[in-house]
C-alpha cells in the first residue's frame, strides 16, 4: 500500500479512463473535467511512475507495452472499487430508517415488525427511537412517525390516526369505578410531558372535572403505562399506546368515553427527497396494521 502514496488517485483514474475510452476528449466527458486537465493528470502520473504509459501520435494517445499491462491492472482495480461502492449503495437502498418516539416503538410498533419482515424480507429496518424531531433533509432517515398536530414545516405530513384520549386502569381498579365521580377516590398517574389533559375528557363525558388523589408522576408515557398496569391508579391514555394491554386484559377503559385530543400520529417524509418504493411499501403496511388495531378497539366497544 505504501507504493500508492507516491501516485495520486485522480491521476490513476485519468490514465485508466483514457486507456479504456481511447481519447482525452472521451475521458474528459466521463470525468467531467477539461481535456487539458486530463492530459496534465496523465503526464503527472507518468512522471510519478517514471514510466511512459502512452505514445503521443497523430491519432492520439496509444498505450505503450508497459501502459497496456499497467492500465489493464488499473481497470481491474477500479472495477473492484466500483463494486465495493455499489455494495454500500445497495445496503443503503435496502435499509429503511424509521424515526419514531420510544413509547410508540416499544408499545405498538415493535410487536408488529415481524409482519413487515415477512412481507418485505429484502428490506432491513433500522428504528431510530428518539423523541427529537428528525432532520429528514440532511440525514439517512427515510420516514418519521410523530405525535402532534401535523405542522412540520420541514417535511410532508400524512395523518396516520387521529388520537382519542380516555382513562385506563387495571381491572382491579376498574371494578371499583361505577361512576365517573368515583375517580375522585383514585390516584391519577401523570405524564409530566404529555400534550393531553383531563379537562377535554371530562368535557366529552359531560361532567364536571373531579379532583384525583395524588398519584405517581413520570416523564415518560411508557412508565405511566406500566404504573397503570401495576394497579397504581388511572392514566389518561390514547389508542396506540394502550392497544395491546387493552386487548389482552391487562388494562380496562372503564367508561367507554373518548375525547378528541386534537393530536394524531403522522407519517412525515422529506419535502425535497423522492419517495422511494420502500417508503411507499412501509406506508401501506403500517396503515393496514393501524386498521387491524382499530378493529380490535371497535370489537372491545361492542363487547362492552
Amino acid at each position: 500500500m505504501a507504493l500508492l502514496n507516491r501516485v495520486h488517485l485522480n491521476g490513476l483514474r485519468a490514465v485508466e479512463t483514457v486507456a479504456r475510452l481511447g481519447s482525452l476528449a472521451a475521458a474528459a466527458t466521463e470525468l467531467n473535467v477539461s481535456a487539458s486537465a486530463v492530459s496534465q493528470q496523465v503526464k503527472r502520473t507518468e512522471k510519478q511512475l517514471g514510466q511512459a504509459l502512452f505514445e503521443r501520435t497523430a491519432a492520439g494517445l496509444v498505450p505503450t507495452e508497459f501502459g497496456k499491462t499497467f492500465t489493464g491492472r488499473l481497470g481491474a482495480g477500479f472495477r473492484e472499487l466500483t463494486q465495493a461502492v455499489a455494495m454500500a449503495d445497495e445496503a443503503s437502498a435496502c435499509t429503511l430508517v424509521v424515526s419514531v418516539a420510544p413509547a410508540f416503538a416499544s408499545k405498538w410498533l415493535l410487536p408488529r415488525l415481524s409482519r413487515h419482515f415477512s412481507r418485505h424480507p429484502n428490506v432491513l429496518l433500522r428504528i431510530d427511537a428518539s423523541a427529537r424531531i428528525a432532520d429528514l433533509d440532511h440525514s439517512d432517515i427515510d420516514i418519521a412517525i410523530r405525535l402532534g398536530d401535523g405542522k412540520w414545516p420541514e417535511g410532508d405530513a400524512e395523518l396516520l390516526l387521529a388520537q382519542e384520549v380516555f382513562p385506563v386502569c387495571a381491572p382491579s381498579i376498574a371494578a371499583k369505578l361505577r361512576t365517573i365521580e368515583d375517580l375522585a377516590q383514585t390516584c391519577a398517574i401523570t405524564d409530566e410531558r404529555a400534550m393531553i389533559n383531563w379537562e377535554s375528557w371530562f368535557e366529552a363525558a359531560g361532567v364536571e372535572p373531579v379532583t384525583f388523589q395524588k398519584g405517581a408522576r413520570f416523564t415518560d408515557p411508557m412508565l405511566c403505562l406500566e404504573s397503570a398496569i401495576a394497579g397504581h391508579g388511572v392514566m389518561l391514555a390514547w389508542q396506540l399506546l394502550t392497544a395491546d394491554a387493552l386487548a389482552d386484559g391487562r388494562l380496562v377503559a372503564p367508561f367507554g368515553v373518548r375525547a378528541q385530543s386534537g393530536l394524531g400520529y403522522w407519517l412525515v417524509t422529506s419535502a425535497t427527497k423522492h419517495e422511494s418504493r420502500k417508503v411507499r411499501d412501509f406506508k401501506i403496511w403500517i396503515r393496514e396494521e393501524i386498521e387491524a388495531t382499530m378493529a380490535k378497539f371497535r370489537a372491545l366497544d361492542s363487547a362492552a
